[in-house]
């Protein structure tokens, strides 16, 4: 992606819905530009999707924490497969340096939050683990 392109995408993420025009006039390009650059960044598959996010979406699970999970051996595999089971994980991420996953999880309250935690904890494998409460969030793809 070229600068332009960054800056589309980055309009894009600001206000999915505005009009090839009103693009068009905050890069300083054409309609027809805007509208040939945002298919082939699809084609490309640099943009996977359009969304809708609704005030739902960003209520649902108010109690909210990172996981780091550290991993004995060979079961990372094993365990990211446990972890995508749970409906309270919402993402697992892997990662470099003393952590090797981190799963993001959403609960309704405290008690569901450490009864998620306390289950992912006995997952054979599970070595250590280390959790943050999640208090506010600034910015967020679910919340723009």
């Amino acid at each position: 992606m070229d600068d332009t392109d960054q800056k589309l995408v980055a309009a894009l993420r600001r206000d999915a819905r505005l009009s090839l025009s009103d693009l068009a006039g905050l890069l300083g390009i054409s309609r027809a530009t805007v509208r040939s650059r945002i298919e082939r960044l699809i084609a490309r598959g640099d943009i996977l999707g359009f969304t809708v996010v609704t005030r739902a979406d960003t209520a649902q699970s108010p109690v909210r924490g990172l996981m780091m999970l550290k991993i004995e051996g060979a079961g990372t595999e094993r365990i990211l497969h446990r972890l995508t089971g749970f409906p309270e994980v919402q993402q697992v991420h892997s990662t470099n340096g003393a952590w090797d996953l981190i799963a993001e999880i959403g609960t309704d309250t405290l008690e569901a939050l450490d009864r998620i935690l306390f289950e992912i904890r006995r997952l054979d494998g599970v070595t250590s683990s280390e959790t943050h409460l999640m208090l506010s969030t600034r910015k967020s793809a679910r919340s723009r």
